[in-house]
């Protein structure tokens, strides 16, 4: 039975961008397909780590080669398509602290949206014990730093920490700091794992 699990946020609790946002961002862009996301993706991880969002959108323009015409609206579009969750995995963290599990929250997140998507999942996200994010410890998985301080807010060692997340790369890593980690498929895995 595992009495500390550490849930990756988007991709196992929070929903990635659906088709109609990333169709929104890509018309505010002027631009879509892989010039864009490459650009979008390769700039994610100094965003996610505390980079302003005027800065990280002048990143992506810059690696795209391309000019925003609103950069606001961009930055709009785009903190809104990260607010979605699933409520199945929602209804399973509030059973688990309900039984007395102790839970954390380890995310690789930017810091204008975390206002947005705490207003909007503030009860459940009270559930946890401790919320990790990228943005608020100035790294990011998969750097071993982020794992240890997920694991330190805890009082825990990594050992003692199940980990789940969407990326097998970040899996990778956890398990190399010394956490169990798995690859997040569906909320009845979890429940299959953790006892």
């Amino acid at each position: 039975m595992a009495d500390v699990i550490v849930f990756d946020l988007y991709g196992v609790i929070a929903r990635t961008q659906t088709p109609a946002a990333i169709a929104r961002i890509e018309g505010l862009a002027g631009l879509s397909g892989a010039p864009f996301w490459d650009a979008y993706w390769a700039c994610r991880p100094a965003y996610d780590a505390g980079q302003e969002s005027a800065a990280y959108w002048a990143a992506v323009a810059g690696r795209a080669g391309a000019a925003f015409a609103d950069v606001p609206a961009l930055i709009e579009a785009d903190l809104e398509s990260w607010c979605e969750v699933d409520g199945r995995m929602v209804e399973l963290v509030t059973e688990l602290a309900g039984r007395g599990r102790t839970l954390g929250l380890l995310s690789n997140t930017i810091s204008d949206l975390l206002p947005r998507f705490e207003a909007r999942h503030g009860a459940w996200l009270s559930r946890f014990d401790a919320l990790t994010y990228s943005c608020r410890i100035g790294v990011a998985k998969p750097d071993p730093r982020a794992y240890e301080i997920c694991a330190e807010r805890l009082g825990v060692a990594p050992a003692d920490v199940l980990f789940f997340d969407d990326s097998e790369r970040n899996v990778i890593a956890a398990r190399e700091v010394g956490m169990r980690a798995e690859v997040f498929s569906s909320p009845s895995q979890v429940r299959a794992l953790v006892g």
